[in-house]
C-alpha cells in the first residue's frame, strides 16, 4: 500500500489560501475559510480503512459552498509497477451510469415525448408483460424483469473482450420468468436500465452514447465523462482488479463494459462528478415537476439498511446519489442537501464490495455525523 497522503496534498492547501483571499477581499478581518470536513482525520483514517478493504488506491473529494474542498489521492493506481493514485485519473463509474440513463430519459418526459407511465412495449417490443411494465416502473427498478447480469458477470473472466449488444443481453433477461408481478416489489436489476437505453435511442433517433454527449455531458460541461463504445479507456487512468471465480486477483481495466449498456459503461473523473451528482440531486436539467417525479423515493432493502430508490437515483439517509460497481472498479458520488455538501470516492478494485461499502461509511461518518452510511444490505 503506497503512501496515504498524496500529491495534491498541497494543492488542496492552495486552493484554501487562493479561498481565503478572496474572503479577505469581500470582507476585512473576517476569519480564513474554514475546511470542508476535518482534513487530519480523514488523512489519517483513510489509509487503515483501505488497507483492511484490501484497496489499492482511492480518490476521495469532499466538497461544501463556503468551505475548502479536500480532495486526495491515496495508495496506488497500478500494483505492478507502484504508480500513485492521482485526483485527476479516469475510472470506470459502473451503474454511476443510470443516473444518465434516466436523466435522459425524464429529459424525453418534459420534451412530452415519453410517457412516465407509458407501456414498455410502446418502445422495445416483445419484452414479457410487456404490456404492463412501464417507464416510470423500469426506472425505480420495480418491473420484475430478470438481471441479465446474473449470467453475464460470471462470465466475464473468461470472454473479457466480448462486444455485446443490448439485444443479446436481453434476451437473456428473457429467457427467464418474471420474478413478479409489475410494480409491486424491488429488484435492483441492470435489464430495467439496459430497455431504458433503448428507449432513449427509440424515441431522439441517436445512439444512446451520442444522446447523454449532446444533452448531458456537454451541456454540463462535463468533458471527461463518457459512455464508450468498446474497451479503451482514456489515459491517465487507474488500473482497475477484480476477482475471478477461482479466487484469483486479476487486473480487468481494459475488459469490455459492453454488457453494462445504459446500465454501468461510463467513464468520468472525480472533478467530473463532483458536478454531475449535485445537479443530479438537484435537478438542474429536468423541469421541477419531472424532478419531484424523480424523487419519489421507495424502500429497496437490497441496496442497504433503510435505502430508497427514486427514478434511477437513490436516497441514503438523505444522501442523494448512486454508487457504482463494475470489473475493477467502484464509485460512490451523493450530495447531502441539508449540508449543501457532496462527496465522491473512487477505488481501483471490486474485490470486496462489502469492504468498500464499509471504506465509504467510515469516510460520511467523519464528514457528517448526523447523516452516517446506513448499514450493508443483511
Amino acid at each position: 500500500m503506497g503512501s496515504g497522503v498524496s500529491q495534491t496534498f498541497a494543492g488542496r492547501r492552495i486552493v484554501a489560501a487562493l479561498a481565503i483571499s478572496m474572503t479577505g477581499l469581500v470582507g476585512c478581518g473576517e476569519s480564513a475559510v474554514p475546511p470542508a470536513v476535518p482534513d487530519a482525520q480523514l488523512d489519517d483514517t483513510i489509509p487503515v480503512a483501505m488497507e483492511h478493504a484490501s484497496i489499492p488506491g482511492a480518490i476521495v473529494g469532499v466538497w461544501q459552498d463556503g468551505a475548502a474542498p479536500y480532495v486526495e489521492a491515496f495508495g496506488v493506481g497500478d500494483t505492478a509497477t507502484g504508480d500513485p493514485m492521482a485526483p485527476d485519473l479516469f475510472m470506470r463509474v459502473g451503474s454511476v451510469t443510470k443516473t444518465f440513463t434516466t436523466t435522459a430519459v425524464l429529459q424525453l418526459v418534459d420534451q412530452g415525448k415519453v410517457g412516465l407511465d407509458d407501456p414498455i412495449d410502446r418502445y422495445v417490443p416483445d419484452v414479457p408483460n410487456g404490456d404492463t411494465i412501464t417507464i416510470r416502473q423500469l426506472a425505480a427498478m420495480r418491473s420484475g424483469l430478470p438481471d441479465y447480469s446474473e449470467v453475464v458477470i460470471p462470465a466475464l473472466p473468461s470472454q473479457p473482450q466480448r462486444q455485446w449488444t443490448p439485444q443479446e443481453l436481453l434476451e437473456i433477461s428473457f429467457s427467464r420468468p418474471p420474478l413478479f408481478a409489475p410494480g409491486t416489489e424491488f429488484d435492483y436489476s441492470n435489464t430495467n436500465t439496459a430497455l431504458l437505453g433503448l428507449v432513449v435511442e427509440k424515441v431522439s433517433g441517436q445512439p444512446l452514447n451520442a444522446y447523454i454527449d449532446e444533452y448531458i455531458t456537454r451541456p454540463e460541461n462535463l468533458g471527461h465523462t463518457s459512455v464508450p463504445t468498446d474497451a479503451a479507456i482514456p489515459s491517465p487512468h487507474a488500473h482497475g482488479y477484480t476477482k475471478t471465480t477461482d479466487g484469483e486477483t486479476v487486473d480487468a481495466t481494459d475488459w469490455n463494459p459492453s454488457w453494462g449498456f445504459g446500465a454501468g459503461n461510463m467513464i468520468s473523473t472525480l472533478d467530473d462528478l463532483r458536478v454531475w451528482v449535485r445537479d443530479l440531486a438537484t435537478g438542474t436539467l429536468l423541469a421541477p415537476a419531472t424532478q419531484r417525479e424523480r424523487e419519489q423515493f421507495q424502500p429497496a432493502p437490497s441496496e442497504g439498511a433503510g435505502s430508497l430508490y427514486g427514478l434511477g437515483v437513490e436516497n441514503q439517509n438523505g444522501w442523494i446519489g448512486h454508487n457504482g460497481n463494475i470489473a475493477g472498479y467502484q464509485t460512490y458520488a451523493y450530495y447531502l442537501p441539508p449540508e449543501g455538501k457532496t462527496v465522491v470516492m473512487l477505488v481501483n478494485t471490486n474485490v470486496d464490495p462489502l469492504g468498500v461499502w464499509n471504506f465509504f461509511a467510515e469516510i460520511v461518518k467523519i464528514i457528517s455525523p448526523d447523516h452516517p452510511w446506513p448499514a450493508p444490505p443483511s
